[in-house]
């Protein structure tokens, strides 16, 4: 973790919002085709907020995009729409915290309002300097890659991605989370269960207890455990 934090907190809170917006499946560049589109790149106001759904006010899109199970998905996120370079951060201003990403089986991932969100893969903190779920990302070019497990059942899924930034101080998570809309094809059988958005995570969660700049901070991850298959 980068030192002064304490300081940079209270300017990092008013910049360098971000959005999920493009998706890979493979090596494949899907863009936004299958994004629910948010409204803006502002954080989730609070975690009781409809919008820890799948983000704030999100447009379905009419795709659902393929992906074998066992292949690779790939979430990628930005600070402003369809701004893609590398040369950027893809979500800047000290906007410490870990990366997430979740699945959900519904019966038609163009209209899903509910699910149950089982953990996939988490980039969270490992005590060391750039080791926060958001740094990694920057230094991935705002990209996150996963495994589909081979024994996911087959069926649409919505993906849900989310960066929740702790810059900001004990008691106040600045959560990022947008959706997108997948099928799997060539599954297996298992169902794993999961969480509600929102109900997934409480402000009492131990993670949203200390800041991150205290000396006695430790990092506990937020809701389930990431499931392996």
């Amino acid at each position: 973790m980068k030192t002064g934090l304490a300081l940079l907190a209270a300017a990092a809170s008013v910049s360098a919002h971000s959005t999920w917006q493009d998706l890979w499946v493979g090596s494949a560049d899907k863009v936004s085709t299958c994004t629910r589109t948010v409204l803006n790149n502002n954080p989730i106001s609070s975690l009781t907020s409809a919008d820890m759904f799948c983000g704030i006010s999100p447009a379905a899109s009419s795709t659902v995009c393929d992906v074998n199970a066992g292949d690779t998905l790939t979430v990628e996120m930005h600070a402003q729409p369809g701004a893609r370079a590398c040369s950027s951060p893809a979500i800047g201003g000290n906007h410490y915290g870990p990366v997430l990403v979740y699945m959900a089986k519904v019966a038609d991932a163009k209209t899903a309002t509910s699910g149950s969100f089982f953990k996939l893969a988490e980039d969270g903190y490992t005590g060391t300097t750039a080791s926060w779920g958001t740094e990694i990302l920057n230094s991935n070019c705002g990209k996150k890659t996963f495994t589909i497990p081979k024994s996911l059942a087959s069926g649409n899924y919505l993906v849900r991605s989310e960066a929740i930034a702790l810059h900001a101080g004990a008691g106040n998570p600045q959560p990022y989370v947008s959706c997108f809309q997948v099928n799997v094809v060539g599954g297996g059988s298992a169902n794993p269960t999961g969480v509600s958005f929102p109900g997934g995570y409480k402000l009492s969660d131990p993670l949203f207890q200390k800041a991150i700049y205290a000396s006695d901070f430790k990092y506990v991850s937020p809701g389930p455990a990431v499931w392996t298959g």
